[in-house]
């Protein structure tokens, strides 16, 4: 399997594992010990780890070696034990993998001492401390090395240069370390040490540890531009951050997961992780890379000539009466009604038909919102429907579903009568009620428009024809308060470019945020619903500037304070949000009004500032 690696690269990105150290710190392995000499003395450790991760999806898999060369193994009085122990580490990564079609890698790292011409260890010196350790691992029959770590180019040189004495042939995966600004220790920035390192003779090359995502990701693109050779990323997850004394990596699985799709479209082919990764880390990313695959087959299809099978989308003015509204060009108007924890929709029913008899055009359904445990939102719409013949608007989360589970239900809401969308992401469970529960997130909200897209094509998530197409109206969300406003006009243009029709924002308490926003999306407008949200007390005011992250200026907090009474500062809440929902009337295509404490009468209130509602 091994020699077919580079083959299958060019075909489909591989996942490399995460962090060995890390795993063996959390299961109580003190930092002063040699990890390395584990592969002798508790190889059922070892084993387990790979199988972790094995069982997590990983496809590469690295040996427990990186430090057991003869330079860092003399620390520990184990100079003599290179062979022994190398040997040993490719021997268990193989037996780990014996039951799945995986390659082992064996991982080679610096040798922990400076090489002339700045220290005293030659270069001759230093290529035989690679070539025994290189030996020994290919004894042991791993399938590729795995170079990585390195921050100075003239190390890693005699490192390539003892695999290829070695003569094994073995495929050379090449990684620098970079700082933030992408640059070795040595000081060579991407455009200096990519072509040297493809001149040098490696299969690919890449960056890992030191930095997070977004370093990396940047560094990646540079090297992007300078060579053509397949790339690797392998991010720690996130900086440590210093948490009672422990540095702790803060990057969810998650939000990992996202940045692996961004290295497979910065032409990445092996993605995986460095420290602080975990199998955890793993499980999602092997998730996104798998859905992104297949949404890059749709998008392919898409964006070449439509397949015969595939047919228009129903015009958006025939597909809901929301969609016909925002088709004309109307200010549409809806208000958020959130399901019950329990099965009593006697509230939400009442509020429903009250809301549609003084004119407003949709009630917005949330999906769980922040992680919570409440009905389906998919059920409370049909009923709403239904019983109050009032539109409602789905809002459909990646958290919980895999895309097969994703196609069912949208196929079962279409055939049920729900025509209005807003695709989202959704909070991770750790945010809610249960951080207990497990998250999906096979895909994020782009992938979900291009899935709702599909269908309304008449095409299934593998591009397969399924007769008559869907007929939903597609809407997203968009955050004008972000403080990486790139990232989300970036996405934002991803979402349009994958067939969103219409978007709804967070809460709008900052009208210069909104305005920016707009001004920054005019290349991909579409129409805009702005979020309106009456405050009830400062209290809430500051639960949704510091803990959603929604922008709430100062003075929106002062007025909130002022409040006497409770009855004042719900008052005061809906002359602020009719302040909002008037100065934004000439700039979106409609408004959304959240009914804090279910308080339908407040969103009714701050509607009548339009003079059209009442």
């Amino acid at each position: 399997m091994a020699a077919d690696l580079l083959t299958r690269i060019k075909q489909h990105p591989a996942l490399c594992d995460g962090a060995m150290g890390t795993l063996l710190y959390a299961k109580g392995v003190f930092i002063n010990r040699c990890y390395d000499e584990l592969n002798v003395s508790q190889p059922d450790l070892i084993r387990g780890v790979h199988h972790d991760y094995l069982q997590a999806g990983a496809e590469i898999i690295e040996t427990n070696t990186f430090g057991a060369n003869s330079f860092r193994l003399a620390r520990h009085s184990l100079a003599d034990k290179v062979r022994e122990i190398n040997r040993a580490g490719a021997r268990l990564a193989k037996e780990a993998a014996k039951s799945f079609d995986v390659w082992v890698a064996g991982s080679v790292g610096p040798l922990g001492t400076r090489i002339e011409p700045l220290g005293k260890t030659s270069f001759e010196e230093a290529r035989q401390a690679f070539r025994d350790q290189i030996a020994a691992l290919a004894e042991g029959g791993v399938d590729l090395l795995m170079f990585e770590t390195f921050g100075y180019l003239e190390e890693l040189h005699q490192a390539v240069l003892a695999a290829r004495e070695v003569g094994a042939k073995l495929p050379l995966i090449v990684q620098v370390t970079i700082d933030e600004d992408g640059n070795c220790l040595d000081g060579s920035d991407p455009e200096t040490f990519a072509p040297r390192l493809e001149e040098w003779g490696a299969d690919v090359i890449g960056c890992n540890c030191s930095v997070g995502p977004v370093a990396m990701l940047d560094a990646i693109e540079r090297v992007r531009a300078v060579t053509s050779l397949p790339l690797s990323a392998q991010p720690n997850a996130g900086i440590p951050r210093s948490v009672e004394g422990r540095n702790i990596y803060l990057c969810s699985p998650e939000y990992m997961a996202s940045y692996a799709r961004k290295f497979v479209a910065a032409g990445v082919r092996i993605v995986g992780g460095c420290c602080g990764t975990t199998p955890d880390h793993i499980r999602v990313m092997k998730s996104a890379l798998r859905v992104g695959e297949a949404r890059g087959k749709a998008v392919t299809v898409h964006a070449a000539s439509p397949a015969p099978a595939a047919m228009p989308a129903q015009p958006l003015q025939e597909r809901s009466l929301l969609g016909a509204k925002i088709a004309r060009g109307e200010f549409v108007t809806m208000v958020e009604v959130v399901p019950p924890k329990g099965t009593d929709i006697v509230k939400e029913l009442e509020g429903s038909r009250f809301l549609k008899s003084v004119g407003v055009d949709a009630v917005n359904i949330p999906d769980s919102p922040r992680a919570s445990a409440r009905m389906s939102n998919q059920a409370l719409s049909l009923l709403v429907q239904r019983e109050a013949g009032i539109e409602a608007i789905l809002h459909y989360t990646c958290r919980d579903r895999n895309v097969l589970c994703i196609q069912s239900d949208l196929l079962g809401a279409a055939a049920v009568g729900i025509k209005n969308l807003i695709c989202i992401t959704g909070d991770p469970p750790k945010m809610g009620n249960y951080p207990d529960a497990t998250a999906v997130f096979d895909v994020d909200a782009i992938g979900l428009v291009n899935i709702v897209h599909n269908l309304n094509r008449g095409l299934d998530i593998g591009s397969n024809p399924i007769g008559l197409g869907t007929s939903f109206v597609i809407g997203v969300g968009a955050n004008p308060g972000l403080t990486d406003l790139d990232e989300e006009i970036r996405r934002f243009e991803y979402k349009v470019q994958a067939g969103a029709e219409y978007a709804v924002t967070q809460p709008v308490f900052d009208i210069r945020l909104l305005e920016n926003f707009l001004r920054r999306i005019e290349h991909c407008r579409i129409p805009v619903i702005a979020g309106i949200w009456p405050l009830v007390s400062v209290r809430n005011a500051e639960f949704m500037k510091n803990e959603l992250r929604v922008s709430v200026p100062d003075s929106i907090l002062e007025r909130m304070a002022r409040a006497q009474t409770p009855e004042a500062a719900r008052a005061e809440g809906v002359a602020i949000a009719r302040e909002m929902l008037l100065a934004v009337r000439q700039t979106v295509q409609g408004a959304q009004i959240s009914a804090p404490q279910g308080r339908y009468s407040s969103a009714v209130d701050v509607l009548e500032a339009l003079g059209a509602k009442a």
